[in-house]
Order: C-alpha cells, then structure tokens, then sequence
C-alpha cells in the first residue's frame, strides 16, 4: 500500500522535546548501519543544533521517519560532509535519513526527497549526500539512482566504505 496521500512532514530546526527526541533517537539506533550508530541522546541533539534544516515523516501524529539536514557553513565535523563542504561553495547535505522499517518502500522515502528536490531547486544548490557500499547498502542506491543522483567519489574508513552522490 502506498503511503503517499497519508504521509506529512513537519519541519524542525530546532531540538525536540524529550519524548520526540527519544523516538527519533530510537529509529536512528534501529537502521544502524544504514544510518551512523550515535553513542547517546545527546549526540543526535548536538546534530540538531548544528543542521540547518530537518523533517519528521509523519503518519497521522505517530513519527515513522526523519530527516537532518546540513548547508556548507555547517560546523559538522564529519568527513562526510566535509567531502562536499570542500567541494561546493553551497549545497544541502542529507546526513540521515531514516524510514521505520515496517512502512518502507510504500512512499514515504519519496515523499520526502520530493520536499528535498523542491528546497534544492528553489535555493539552486545541489542535493549531496553518501550511502554504504560496504556494508553495501543497494536500496538506498537503488532508490538515489532512480531520483537522479550521480556518483561524485567514495571514501574508504577502516570499517565500512560509502559512495558520494550528487544530484
């Protein structure tokens, strides 16, 4: 079943209360490693604080997904990010994008990077972002591909290698 026409996003700049955080904290944690283990709580605030622009992905009032999301004069210390901060004078970097796994790939994901086209668009910047290769990670590049994105690099790190990609 296709989520699309029940899907909403709520934007979020800054940090949630505690009982959103918690939820947000959680799904991070469960699509390890799609998305980066964080150690605690307060390291997925310290992302908040420092992004620039986030969603919830919302079903009714219940969150099933998010996303955070940083511009270049971000103070993010990930090489990540640093790949495209060194590389383009502006641009929007998706760090994470999580989707409860029981509603993926019914829409939602799309929904989103629909929202995230349209802001790349209106400001004419590129949307930039990385996923696994190693663990490869085939349906997020699968489902980038399909949106357009082309590949700009990888990035080898002792435990896990990713494929920078540009739309």
């Amino acid at each position: 079943m296709n989520l699309v026409h029940e899907t909403e996003l709520s934007v979020f700049t800054e940090v949630p209360e505690n009982k959103e955080l918690n939820v947000l904290y959680s799904l991070n944690q469960q699509n390890t490693p799609e998305v980066g283990g964080l150690e605690s709580i307060n390291d997925l605030s310290k992302l908040i604080k420092m992004s620039a622009i986030n969603f919830y992905v919302l079903i009714g009032n219940k969150i099933i997904g998010f996303v955070i999301c940083f511009r270049e004069n971000s103070e993010y210390k990930s090489p990540n990010y640093n790949y495209f901060k060194n590389k383009e004078d502006k641009f929007l970097y998706i760090d994470r994008v999580v989707i409860k796994e029981s509603y993926r790939r019914r829409g939602a994901g799309s929904y989103l990077y629909d929202r995230l086209d349209e802001l790349a668009k209106k400001e004419g910047i590129p949307l930039c972002c990385e996923v696994n290769i190693m663990p490869r990670n085939e349906i997020s590049l699968s489902f980038h591909y399909k949106r357009g994105f082309k590949d700009d690099g990888e990035c080898h790190f002792e435990h896990h290698s990713v494929r920078y990609l540009k739309k």
